[in-house]
């Protein structure tokens, strides 16, 4: 009997070793685009993701466990996106959501989350309809698209005044949402759309599209796209000899360093709206965007900064959380209201939207090669140049 009893509590202490071992690290599984045409902006948020991870570790964990990422390639493609995160809530029981990076795939996982009721944090993602109506368990960071392009509207009124415009657009839920509140902001504004170009992602040339931009001579050619066909649509601009008086880009693929380094010297001037730069005085934002150019060599993109802060928000939310529960979860989420490197983040139920943060956008200008914020000219590192000047008059 004694020998019973002796390997007995034997048992239950090994087991209750192995229940603490198994409770020293919190894991979370991140869905995102690692291969494939958005790679490039999956790359980004993972490296952020890892960065804010190793602080958090480093400061004693969340609740004293270790977070340990890990992260599965969506491609890109909705139905995968959705299968990993069906993945994730029925078989490996996680009880949060956090990820992707796509609008569509975004709308896949939202879906599961919804139909699981299990809190799905969206990072970047930013087509409106996303938090817009009876979104439960979908919170969103970044700001919807229909609030973009806020910042660069008042930029024109004030500064370029134009009387057309030219939208060209890809054909993704980004790029339709993009050109939608654009076309609304510009009526709003009594700037005339003289064309509304969709094109499919991935074009090899885009010289007939740009042969009717050319004439139809618009002030201002606004694009919505992803980074390689924003540099290759600036080059054929350039090859094509297209003067206005503003190229205009709807963040995403022209708020990137990859859009300079793709699109050479005819990334000069162009302006984009975008949702943060490494210049903003949000505290910790300068650290973070530092910290990331000295691992990796350049200053990160806003889908950077919101993958660092999405970390935080987490861990806020997790600590505050009854238990780890979905509904406690959720309710600990829908009670935030902090600061991070990327801005103010509360989750707010307004003008349609539902658990959405609303921040402020800025406009983005690369001048000398470098992505400077140029307004509002509160928070702008640089003087915006204006008028531009011609093709031919350029070095």
């Amino acid at each position: 009997m004694r020998r019973f009893v002796a390997l007995f509590c034997a048992f239950v202490l090994s087991g209750a070793f192995a229940a603490g071992a198994l409770a020293a690290d919190l894991k979370l599984d991140i869905p995102l685009p690692l291969t494939g045409a958005q790679a490039k902006f999956g790359e980004i948020q993972k490296k952020s993701y890892e960065i804010a991870a190793e602080e958090v570790n480093a400061k004693g964990g969340i609740k004293g466990q270790k977070l340990v990422l890990s992260f599965e390639d969506s491609q890109g493609k909705p139905e995968i996106a959705r299968t990993i995160v069906e993945k994730l809530i029925d078989d490996k029981k996680q009880p949060v959501i956090v990820g992707e990076y796509s609008s569509s795939c975004a709308k896949a996982v939202s879906a599961v989350a919804e139909e699981r009721k299990t809190p799905y944090v969206v990072v970047a993602s930013a087509a409106d309809d996303i938090t817009l109506g009876d979104k439960t368990w979908t919170f969103r960071v970044n700001q919807a698209q229909a609030f973009y392009a806020s910042s660069l509207m008042d930029f024109l009124a004030k500064v370029v005044q134009p009387k057309t415009m030219v939208v060209l657009y890809e054909s993704s839920d980004f790029g339709t949402s993009g050109s939608e509140e654009m076309t609304k902001a510009c009526e709003k504004a009594g700037i005339k759309i003289l064309m509304k170009e969709k094109y499919e992602k991935g074009a090899v040339d885009f010289k007939p599209i740009l042969s009717q931009v050319k004439a139809a001579n618009p002030d201002v050619i606004y694009m919505v796209s992803y980074v390689m066909d924003a540099a290759l649509l600036m080059r054929q601009i350039k090859e094509l000899r297209i003067d206005s008086k503003l190229f205009a880009g709807g963040a995403a693929g022209f708020a990137i360093p990859e859009f300079i380094d793709n699109a050479k010297d005819a990334a000069e001037y162009v302006v984009s709206a975008t949702l943060w730069s490494p210049q903003v005085t949000y505290p910790g934002a300068k650290e973070y965007a530092e910290k990331y150019k000295s691992k990796y060599g350049d200053y990160p993109s806003y889908h950077g900064a919101l993958a660092y802060s999405t970390i935080y928000v987490l861990k806020d939310a997790l600590e505050r959380a009854k238990s780890m529960s979905q509904e406690d979860i959720r309710a600990a989420l829908k009670a935030t209201d902090m600061m991070t490197a990327f801005g103010p983040v509360k989750f707010e139920d307004k003008d349609g939207y539902k658990n959405q943060n609303f921040v402020d956008p800025l406009v983005l200008q690369i001048i000398g090669g470098v992505h400077q914020t140029i307004w509002p000219e509160k928070a702008a590192s640089a003087k915006y140049v204006y008028p531009l000047p011609k093709w031919r008059d350029r070095k």
